[in-house]
């Protein structure tokens, strides 16, 4: 058997059977030393191109998904689990383009007070997470959308997020001064920021704690 054939299925295999998408890095690791995995991934993505499963990258990460244009089709088999509110929407799209953002910051751009729970929706629904702490007084969270963002809306990397003017066509912007803001994806650069990872598991407890605790004293007012 060829080995390049060998190792073909091998990598197949491995993103077969894993349960969420690999980076080349974590790839390597599992394959025979001085594998070519840039040129194996080329390989399976070529084989799996006209089929019902295409091999797709997103956000440097690979992984097995439904083809495309066979969407349609499978739309009338999928349930719709959640309908996010218009704020959600809001606070989804600042989220995407200013990231790492904080609370207030999302804040100041909608111009309006943030609702208990929407930012806990988002991060139930897996599209945000901490991401650090500003190095501001307080110490705010800041947030950062995730993996299964991108997944979820069909984008490869953040560079592939629509521009303002697209946004206002569909509807996603409105009127208001502030909405204008979505679209600018730059941070103040005079705030110091921290760009490290939350620390995961603590920072999610920790972060669980204060949004089921605000939502609790919500409902007890």
């Amino acid at each position: 058997m060829n080995a390049d054939f060998d190792l073909v299925r091998l990598i197949e295999a491995v993103l077969f059977a894993a349960q969420a998408p690999m980076d080349a890095r974590d790839l390597a690791a599992r394959l025979p030393e001085g594998a070519d995995v840039a040129g194996l991934l080329d390989e399976v993505r070529r084989q799996y191109a006209p089929r019902g499963v295409n091999l797709v990258e997103r956000d440097g990460k690979w992984a097995f998904r439904t083809a495309a244009d066979l969407a349609g089709r499978l739309h009338v088999e999928t349930t719709e689990v959640r309908r996010l509110s218009r704020a959600a929407v809001e606070v989804l799209a600042i989220v995407a383009y200013h990231q790492p953002v904080t609370r207030a910051e999302i804040e100041d751009i909608r111009g309006v007070a943030l609702s208990k729970g929407t930012l806990d929706a988002l991060f139930d629904a897996g599209w945000i997470r901490p991401k650090g702490r500003r190095r501001t007084p307080g110490r705010p969270l800041q947030w950062a959308t995730t993996e299964g963002f991108l997944d979820h809306f069909g984008l490869e990397s953040l560079d592939d997020l629509p521009d303002a003017k697209e946004l206002k066509a569909s509807g996603l912007l409105d009127a208001r001064p502030a909405a204008d803001a979505y679209g600018n994806r730059a941070v103040d650069a005079g705030t110091p920021v921290d760009t490290g990872e939350a620390e995961d598991e603590d920072d999610e407890r920790e972060l669980r704690g204060e949004l089921r605790g605000q939502e609790l004293r919500g409902h007890n007012t």
